[in-house]
């Protein structure tokens, strides 16, 4: 727990100082933002920062916090050190900034953002690719919460996975169709307090327990059982994403930046969310420590799935009402993400066409393309044995490697900016080396020998290096 305990004080330390360091870099102003400059009642609605803060956190929250640090802690303690560095030095930035630009940019979609700092040709490549995403969110994250709600539910005979299918897509429709705060604007707080309570809980267990967990003291080896095909690096840094870095984020950020009041408050609702959503990985991934590794948790097999980690741990520890609440807390974070995600697939394509979305068939004309997408994508994940990891592999490496685009992006926004370009510089490198190296090493993707997927990763990294050299001195030469 020693770990632990130091992990979850550098994360608030993170907020207080590196947040204030990257804010007052970034320099927010007095400008009008979006949500009175373009106001339209739907997507441009000014609301009240600590219901920002509540929807943000729960648009990036998922099942990533949770699901990945649970399967990252098998890696042992290294998983507490990516969750540290990872969220304050790289997500945290990456969120803050993206969202910023958005600001800037009258609530500018992802796809936008990118094409103006990268170029026209990489905008159109990452619309495509960004779109694919978050469809994969929307199928993703309807599968593992209607799995937890089939299981809570076993006893009615007509509640089973089907059924809370069909319930979770509903609501999708009506979540991406109506003004943002008429339903999203009016549960996400209810469903972030469960989400809350849930770690708060948890964390409460894990300091009265005191379980015995790998600690940094025993090395940071790699503890995975199939360590031959799930080496630290890059897996580690792909399988938690949510808590420490995710692309996926930078999809939100541009909702929110449409309905914040005053750009000072993109600290709190930004980098406060992402540093948030941080803690709650860091909490599960020490419960899951706890389950696999400590023989007072009475489970020997490494093997047991995240949803069933969570169910087991939210009922021990938490009792049976405490655990249903925990239950519905991992319930919603996924349901509320897949929503948004649809919902921002939808702003992305108006954006790109042009089209408004004052009234609700232009938003229908666009939705129900990303619904019959997703549910093919569904379908082909409940006919396949492991059509569900298939999917979560392709969506995780997907998530990553979008988030490398965006660094990119807000790395060349600082420095036409003449701001302090490092920040984002070497997260960008970093990602991009993991993103490259995942690709050639992974099983469900080019499965080469990791000593190769090695070297290809550093011979990116120094064409990186060079681009980045090269780009950046033309760039000079061209404001003389």
């Amino acid at each position: 727990m020693f770990s632990f305990t130091i992990s979850l004080i550098a994360l608030i330390i993170g907020y207080a100082i590196y947040g204030r360091f990257v804010t007052k870099m970034f320099g927010p102003d007095n400008r009008p933002t979006p949500a009175y400059a373009q106001r339209d009642g739907v997507d441009y609605v000014p609301m009240s920062t600590w219901r920002v803060f509540m929807i943000q956190f729960l648009n990036i929250a998922g099942t990533g916090p949770i699901f990945g640090a649970i399967m990252g802690a098998l890696y042992g303690p290294s998983a507490f050190l990516w969750i540290v560095f990872g969220c304050i030095f790289a997500g945290a930035v990456h969120d803050y900034i993206s969202g910023m630009i958005s600001l800037r940019n009258g609530g500018a979609s992802l796809p936008e953002i990118i094409g103006t700092y990268l170029g026209e040709r990489t905008k159109r490549i990452m619309l495509v690719f960004t779109i694919l995403l978050l469809i994969l969110v929307g199928a993703v994250f309807v599968s593992s919460p209607a799995l937890l709600l089939s299981d809570l539910t076993s006893s009615v005979p007509f509640m089973n996975l089907y059924f809370w299918i069909v319930v979770i897509f509903i609501y999708y429709i009506i979540a991406t169709l109506l003004p943002i705060d008429k339903i999203i604007g009016k549960i996400y707080p209810l469903f972030a307090f469960a989400l809350l309570f849930m770690a708060v809980g948890l964390l409460i267990a894990l300091f009265v327990h005191w379980p015995s967990i790998p600690e940094f003291t025993d090395g940071i080896n790699n503890l995975h059982p199939d360590k031959a095909t799930s080496p630290i690096f890059p897996c580690l840094f792909i399988t938690i994403a949510c808590g420490a870095i995710s692309g996926f984020h930078a999809t939100q950020s541009p909702l929110m930046a449409r309905c914040i009041k005053h750009e000072k408050y993109g600290r709190p609702i930004f980098y406060g969310a992402m540093i948030t959503e941080g803690i709650v990985a860091l909490i599960w991934a020490a419960v899951a420590s706890y389950f696999f590794f400590d023989p007072a948790s009475g489970n020997e097999d490494l093997t047991v799935s995240a949803p069933k980690v969570v169910q087991i741990m939210s009922n021990r520890w938490l009792g049976t009402i405490g655990g249903v609440l925990a239950i519905l807390g991992v319930v919603a974070a996924p349901i509320t993400s897949g929503d948004t995600a649809f919902r921002s697939a939808r702003l992305i394509i108006a954006d790109t066409l042009k089209y408004s979305q004052k009234k609700i068939m232009p938003r229908i004309y666009i939705a129900i393309p990303l619904f019959i997408s997703a549910l093919l994508l569904l379908i082909f994940n409940l006919s396949q044995p492991k059509g569900f990891a298939i999917i979560w592999g392709y969506f995780a490496w997907a998530n990553q490697t979008l988030s490398v685009f965006t660094l990119w992006a807000i790395t060349v926004y600082l420095v036409k900016n003449q701001k302090k370009y490092v920040t984002t510089l070497i997260p960008a490198f970093f990602m991009t080396v993991v993103s490259i190296t995942y690709l050639c090493a992974a099983p469900e993707c080019m499965s080469l020998p990791v000593n190769i997927a090695y070297a290809i990763g550093f011979v990116t990294l120094m064409v990186a290096i060079i681009w980045f050299v090269n780009w950046k001195k033309k760039y000079s030469r061209t404001l003389f």
